[in-house]
């Protein structure tokens, strides 16, 4: 069995309840440690290691972390598939110090790293409309309906921050961006 025949075995037999509840959004809801419990003797079984890591990153400004959840072959050690999540790190949340702000943001990251890797879906999950005051940030894409929008508010007058703000997006979206920027620059001139 190769690493993504292995992977597959997972993703078909894994099976993570949501056994945690919170009153006051009421609705049931599984953490990454759930996952992580779930998955441990899958892992076992098909002779894979589990490597989840956190990295702290900063664009426009703004501090966010990224997860990543890397499946390695122990029969085969060069063979590795991984995920990415990212969450921003809201600094302006009350009722957290910053550790926490940055814990809520990692917890949350990984558990939409792990999730994409072993294709947990959270569509019908309350969780994944709350975010538990961690500010998760759509994908910008080019050639889209939401970036002629973005190069729209640019052209007219608006900030690459405001967007960065509101979307995760690519150098090169990033780069068009600035470039409409630096056109309305030169045109008022």
């Amino acid at each position: 069995m190769n690493i993504s025949e292995k992977l597959l075995a997972i993703q078909t037999e894994l099976n993570v309840p949501k056994k945690r509840r919170n009153n006051f959004g009421n609705y049931n809801y599984r953490s990454a440690e759930d996952i992580l419990e779930g998955v441990k003797p899958l892992t076992m079984k098909y002779k894979l290691s589990l490597k989840v890591s956190d990295t702290i990153k900063e664009k426009g400004g703004r501090l966010y972390i990224e997860s990543t959840a890397k499946l390695i072959d122990c029969d085969s050690v060069d063979m590795q598939i991984e995920s990415k999540a990212q969450a921003v790190i809201d600094f302006n949340m009350k009722g957290q110090a910053d550790p926490q702000k940055t814990g809520s943001a990692s917890s949350y990251a990984k558990k939409y790293a792990l999730g994409n890797l072993f294709l947990i879906d959270d569509t019908q999950d309350s969780d994944a409309s709350n975010t538990h005051g961690v500010k998760v940030l759509e994908v910008l894409k080019d050639k889209t309906e939401k970036f002629d929008k973005a190069l729209n508010y640019i052209k007219e007058g608006g900030s690459l921050n405001s967007i960065m703000d509101k979307y995760k997006m690519s150098k090169v979206v990033e780069k068009k961006l600035q470039e409409a920027i630096d056109n309305r620059k030169v045109i008022t001139k």
